[in-house]
C-alpha cells in the first residue's frame, strides 16, 4: 500500500469534512492509501479538527448545515495554525462562479461531484506530493543553521500558537529557557570553532532529551536555547529541568576557564501552568527570563522553576 510520509517519517492525514455519510464512506476507503483519514460532519466541528490536528489535505464540502465551506474555507486561511494547509473543495456544484468563489475563499483546487476515482485519486496525490515538498523546504527555512534545530521564528511562531492552543483548553504548558554558563570565556579559551562545536554538542543533546511529540526546541539566540513542552505539568517541568541539565553535563565537554564548572554546563529557567486569559507569549517568555537569572545568580548549572499564575497578565 503507498502511504506518502512527511520528512517526519510520519502518515500524511487527511481531514474529510462533509454532511452527507455515504460521501465520507466512499472518500474514505478512496483515499485510504494515501494515509490517515479523519472527518468532521459539519462546518464547526472541521475547523475545530483541523485546529486540533493540523492535518495535511482537507476537502471540504461547500453546502453544509451551519457555516458553509466558504465560511470554512477563510476562518482556516486567518489562521496561523491552519493557513498553509490545502484545502480542496468537494461539491455538487459545477458552475464557473462557485468555482471562482472557491478559490478566492483560499482553496487550492475544486473537485465536482459526481465523483470520479481516478480523478479524486490524482488530485489528492499531487496535493499531497507538493504538501510534503512545500514542508520539506519550509523545514530548510525553518532551522538554525549552524545547530540544525528550530531557530527563533520557528520558535516564536509555535509559542503563539500553543499558548493560543493551551489557554483555549485549559491545559498545562511549560517553556525553558536555555543558557550555556560561561560560553563567552569558552570562545575566548578556545576560540569560535570550538565554540561552534559546542553549541552543535549541546543542541544535540538538548534535542535527545524534548522527544516528545509536539515538542519544539530551538536555538534562541548565541548561547541561548528555548523549548516548548505542550501539556507538561509543573512536576514534569522541574524533572526536565533537572534531565536537561545532567544530559549536557554528560557531555563533559571540557571548558578551561568555568568559575562553576571544569565542564561545559547549562542553567536553565522554566515557567509552567495553564495560561490565563491576558497572559502573551512575551509574559511567558518574561517569567522563564526570570527563573533563568536566578538560576545563574544562584551558582549556574542548575534549574529554576515558576508557576504561570507569575506570568504578568
Amino acid at each position: 500500500m503507498l502511504i506518502f510520509e512527511n520528512a517526519a517519517t510520519e502518515p500524511m492525514t487527511i481531514l474529510l469534512i462533509d454532511d452527507q455519510p455515504d460521501v465520507i464512506k466512499f472518500l474514505s476507503l478512496l483515499l485510504e492509501p494515501y494515509g490517515q483519514i479523519v472527518f468532521a460532519k459539519d462546518g464547526q466541528a472541521g475547523v475545530a479538527r483541523a485546529m486540533s490536528l493540523v492535518p495535511d489535505l482537507i476537502l471540504l464540502d461547500i453546502q453544509m448545515p451551519g457555516i458553509d465551506g466558504f465560511e470554512v474555507c477563510r476562518q482556516l486561511k486567518a489562521s496561523p495554525v491552519t493557513a498553509a494547509i490545502p484545502v480542496l473543495f468537494v461539491t455538487s456544484g459545477n458552475d464557473e462562479a462557485m468555482e471562482v468563489a472557491a478559490l478566492e475563499a483560499g482553496a487550492i483546487d475544486f473537485i465536482a461531484k459526481p465523483l470520479r476515482p481516478q480523478v479524486v485519486r490524482a488530485r489528492v496525490a499531487a496535493h499531497l506530493a507538493l504538501r510534503r515538498q512545500n514542508m520539506d523546504m519550509q523545514r530548510l527555512v525553518d532551522l538554525d543553521g549552524l545547530t540544525r534545530i528550530y531557530n527563533r521564528r520557528y520558535f516564536d511562531g509555535m509559542l503563539e500558537i500553543e499558548t493560543s492552543r493551551h489557554r483555549r483548553h485549559g491545559a498545562m504548558l511549560t517553556l525553558a529557557m536555555i543558557d550555556v554558563d560561561h560560553f563567552k570565556r569558552y570562545n575566548d579559551a578556545l576560540g569560535h570553532q570550538a565554540g561552534d562545536d559546542c553549541l552543535c554538542q549541546v543542541a544535540r543533546a538538548l534535542k535527545l532529551a524534548t522527544r516528545r511529540p509536539g515538542e519544539t526546541l530551538a536555538r534562541y539566540g548565541g548561547e541561548e536555547f528555548a523549548a516548548i513542552l505542550p501539556g507538561c505539568g509543573y512536576q514534569d517541568a522541574d524533572s526536565y529541568g533537572l534531565w536537561i541539565t545532567r544530559q549536557v553535563n554528560a557531555l563533559r565537554i571540557v571548558h578551561p576557564d568555568s568559575p562553576t564548572s571544569g565542564f561545559v554546563s547549562i542553567s536553565v529557567g522554566l515557567v509552567a501552568g495553564v495560561p490565563g486569559e491576558g497572559v502573551q507569549p512575551r509574559d511567558l517568555l518574561r517569567a522563564a527570563d526570570a527563573a533563568l537569572y536566578s538560576a545563574k545568580r544562584d551558582g549556574r548549572n542548575t534549574h529554576r522553576l515558576v508557576g504561570a499564575a507569575q506570568a504578568p497578565a
